[in-house]
């Protein structure tokens, strides 16, 4: 069976690898300069405003630090969950390329709320002390839980009151966007984002993330940050064309669409067995349950690799993908069910 370890273990959409192989063919021009990034931008235009500025690179930390690193300079502070990726899974590569300072804030079910966000805006104005400039969300959360669109505008409204800027991780923005049935347009410029960075990967792409900006003026001197940050890929459009496909036809919909099923179909087949707790309310792609710990390592693992979320708590998280099957999460379901029956 396939591992519920993460979407990016899955392989890539049989339509965007036909894209690349397409753009194989024959020569292009480099660093941007061919018609499969004029192409795959207009489609970021179409869905966010003709004013925006679009830039691909090659992964999400370099979307996050490099989106991060236009907003700020070296005495800021940059306020996250505390399970934000930014915190806990691109290592030190924010505080390294930004020199700013991760302020965590406590979070609730993986969100974060305007009044915990303000109490950890502090001495502004202080010479001695980082200043806040950016707060930044991710959307879905690290607990694949989603922000509502009032819950952003609350959010994009603290912020402006502060003079900060809004930034908006996006690395599953596609299941997002399908929990709540709006258009991409509708949770982040409309509610306020002013840099967000657009995932791929883990919608079925092989590599790839935009990082976009709803001020063009913010992104000034993004291309020379870019370079900088060795995020310039030579052969963009490898990059491009399977952001053009994942934009055509619905494709990153039919993706964020299946693999919410496929989570929402997990969660409801362990529900039901004893000594499992769903600790997370399922809203995009993963579940997060707690489950008798003797069962984790040492006999469920081994069948199918997955990541324990909280040791102290013995929480687990199963991430879906865009090619996990019905099949596969009830035969998972069965073989926890039946391991949990004989301890």
């Amino acid at each position: 069976m396939k591992a519920f370890a993460s979407d990016n273990y899955s392989g890539v959409h049989p339509e965007v690898m036909d894209a690349l192989m397409r753009a194989n063919k024959d020569h292009a021009g480099a660093y941007g300069n061919d018609e499969y990034t004029t192409r795959a931008t207009q489609k970021f235009k179409d869905i966010f405003g003709n004013d925006i500025e679009v830039f691909f690179v090659y992964n999400g930390t370099g979307a996050n630090v490099l989106g991060l690193n236009a907003l700020t300079q070296s005495f800021h502070a940059i306020l996250c969950s505390e399970f934000a990726h930014i915190n806990v899974d691109e290592s030190t590569a924010p505080e390294k390329f930004t020199g700013c300072r991760l302020v965590p804030v406590s979070s609730q079910h993986g969100k974060i709320y305007p009044d915990k966000i303000e109490n950890r805006i502090q001495r502004l104005g202080d010479q001695h002390h980082p200043q806040a400039k950016v707060i930044s969300i991710s959307q879905a959360t690290e607990y694949a839980t989603v922000y509502t669109l009032d819950e952003i505008k609350a959010i994009s409204s603290l912020a402006k009151k502060h003079n900060l800027y809004l930034h908006m991780d996006g690395s599953r923005i596609a299941n997002a966007a399908v929990y709540l049935n709006q258009e991409f347009a509708a949770f982040t410029r409309d509610a306020g984002v002013d840099v967000l960075s657009f995932g791929g990967t883990k919608n079925g792409m092989m590599f790839g993330e935009a990082v976009i900006f709803f001020k063009p003026e913010l992104a000034q001197s993004f291309s020379y940050q870019r370079k900088q940050a060795m995020q310039l890929h030579s052969k963009t459009r490898f990059i491009a064309a399977q952001f053009e496909a994942l934009l055509s036809n619905d494709l990153w919909k039919r993706n964020a669409q299946h693999t919410n099923a496929m989570a929402t179909l997990l969660a409801k087949a362990v529900s039901d067995i004893k000594g499992v707790t769903i600790t997370q309310p399922v809203q995009a792609n993963g579940v997060f349950a707690v489950l008798p710990k003797n069962i984790i390592i040492h006999t469920l693992q081994q069948d199918q690799f997955f990541y324990v979320w909280n040791e102290a708590l013995s929480e687990v998280r199963w991430m879906c993908s865009w090619d996990t099957t019905e099949e596969e999460v009830k035969q998972f379901a069965a073989r926890l069910r039946k391991l949990v029956s004989i301890i």
